[in-house]
């Protein structure tokens, strides 16, 4: 018999799969990046927004610019003050950093920082300058401020110079020493040994880093030939060193340095009601701009005679007002305005 066709296979019979198709793998794009840095730019521009939130309801305020004040001027001007006041200060402190347990409330330091299209000009007010205070006759500038603390002291400066001030800073001991110390000390090149025990210092010349207490008794001091006037010229210097490096890239990137500086200036420094935490940054600004190309000088000195048993200092004052007429004009002071 003929067959008919194939020999049939035992082999059971495989069933058909179609291939499978493979998805190729999916490629991040540059869209799924920029998303993601978007979001991360705003979780941190929301806490940058609440940590300056929470800087600025820290700061100290008092009200200290007078509502009746009738000075005029151009550009912005600030009054730094350095108050020698003991009551935020312990034993211990006070041990520390040699002030000792005086009473009351005084300034050592008195600077009016000037800034404009003219650029920044630091002026030292001795803070024995003898002037007019309204309701006390004649005295004394730091007796202002004993006498009417802030309000008072800001009054008296504005007649004496015929300058509006807009803004008011005032730093204790404490705080002082903490924002040096903050910046991880300030670099000073010292023109002469000075040993002050009022002042518990006890420095040689040469460059070197000065911390905190070291730096409090630097710009305290009075034992030195020029007595007052070095010191207010110490002070300026000290100053600008120290918003210098305040400011520098190396203080500003570095949150080891810039976050404990910023909690110890704003939560012990004191400013005017109407002050906020970027009207600090201003002053920062424009202190920089005083070591950048900017005048620091101290108010032309006529004579220090003495009044009442006490050594005061009074003015130049056709040199003064020749200084303070170009600050009010927003100009650079001619170097024949420049003190002593």
């Amino acid at each position: 018999m003929i067959p008919t066709g194939a020999p049939q296979s035992n082999r059971p019979r495989e069933e058909y799969r179609p291939p499978v198709r493979t998805r190729a793998p999916k490629v991040r794009g540059p869209r799924r990046w920029g998303r993601r840095i978007r979001w991360i730019a705003l979780v941190l521009l929301v806490a940058l927004v609440g940590w300056g939130v929470y800087l600025d309801r820290n700061l100290n305020r008092v009200e200290a610019l007078p509502a009746d004040s009738a000075a005029t001027s151009s550009g912005t001007n600030w009054l730094i003050v350095g108050s020698d006041s003991r009551a935020d200060l312990g034993a211990e402190d006070q041990e520390r950093l040699g002030t000792g347990d005086a009473a009351g409330q005084r300034t050592d330091t008195i600077m009016l920082l000037h800034s404009g299209s003219s650029g920044s000009v630091l002026v030292s007010l001795p803070r024995d300058s003898y002037v007019p205070i309204e309701g006390h006759g004649s005295n004394k500038l730091n007796a202002a401020y004993a006498f009417g603390g802030a309000p008072l002291l800001i009054t008296t400066v504005e007649n004496a110079t015929g300058l509006r001030i807009d803004h008011y800073a005032e730093i204790g001991f404490g705080g002082f020493v903490n924002a040096v110390d903050a910046v991880g000390g300030v670099d000073m090149c010292i023109p002469q040994a000075i040993k002050d025990p009022k002042a518990n210092l006890d420095i040689t010349t040469g460059c070197q880093e000065l911390d905190g207490v070291t730096a409090l008794g630097y710009v305290r001091t009075r034992a030195t030939a020029g007595s007052d006037f070095d010191r207010v010229q110490r002070q300026r210097e000290f100053m600008s060193a120290l918003i210098g490096k305040a400011t520098s890239p190396a203080t500003i990137v570095n949150p080891f340095r810039v976050v404990p500086l910023a909690d110890a200036v704003t939560g012990l420094i004191t400013v005017d009601s109407s002050d906020h935490i970027w009207n600090l940054a201003q002053l920062g600004l424009a202190m920089r701009g005083v070591t950048n190309g900017g005048v620091a000088t101290t108010v032309p000195v006529g004579s220090t005679p003495t009044v009442g048993g006490q050594s005061v200092v009074r003015w130049d004052k056709a040199r003064a007002s020749q200084l303070f007429e170009s600050l009010q004009k927003d100009r650079t002071p001619p170097e024949s305005a420049h003190g002593p």
